[in-house]
């Protein structure tokens, strides 16, 4: 990787943990500076400003991680058991300060989707990129599952409740709410076979 694609990952890459952590409006640009060990023309070499800079990574950093991170759960034989594992996992996996800091899209999606219409369409991709894999692959063993089903609905439920599970969650710094919630969802999950 020559030099300059270096830099701009490693800008993209802290920007990401700062997004994550503050906030993208709370995000300082010398902060990002200070952690790449970089001027602030290396910085506006790559990105012209703040904004286009969290562009970038939304595009580059979250909505990949957040697409990879869904794909093997929904891409095994069978995606209804392979949901619940991946949930599972989450719960067990996931520490309350995990809670706490939230999920890099849920947080970005609920700060700028309503203050900037860039991030609210980059967000909206997302959300459709992950519905159409999500209820392509149930879709997919549809002769296992009930007849009354929509998939592109329950898609966008599956995500919503895992979404609404993480802010409950945040707001209450209640680790055990997410599980209770999660649990809640693979029945749901479950009672979509046959």
């Amino acid at each position: 990787m020559r030099d300059a694609e270096a830099t701009r990952r490693k800008i993209l890459e802290v920007a990401a943990d700062e997004i994550h952590q503050h906030g993208f409006q709370a995000t300082s640009l010398s902060i990002i500076l200070k952690r790449c060990e970089i001027s602030k023309g290396a910085l506006y070499h790559h990105f012209d400003n703040k904004l286009e800079l969290g562009y970038a990574v939304f595009e580059e950093i979250y909505t990949p991680m957040f697409i990879a991170t869904w794909q093997p759960a929904v891409e095994v034989d069978d995606p209804i058991m392979g949901l619940i594992k991946f949930f599972k996992d989450i719960c067990q996996e996931m520490t309350c300060d995990d809670i706490v800091c939230g999920c890099p899209i849920n947080n970005l999606c609920q700060e700028m989707s309503g203050v900037d219409e860039g991030f609210r369409l980059r967000i909206l991709n997302m959300q459709q990129q992950l519905n159409h894999l999500i209820a392509f692959n149930l879709q997919r063993i549809a002769s296992q599952l009930r007849n009354d089903l929509d998939f592109n609905q329950i898609a966008y439920f599956i995500v919503s409740s895992f979404h609404g599970a993480y802010s409950l969650s945040k707001s209450a710094k209640n680790k055990e709410l997410f599980d209770k919630v999660i649990a809640e969802l693979c029945i749901y999950i479950t009672n979509l076979k046959k």
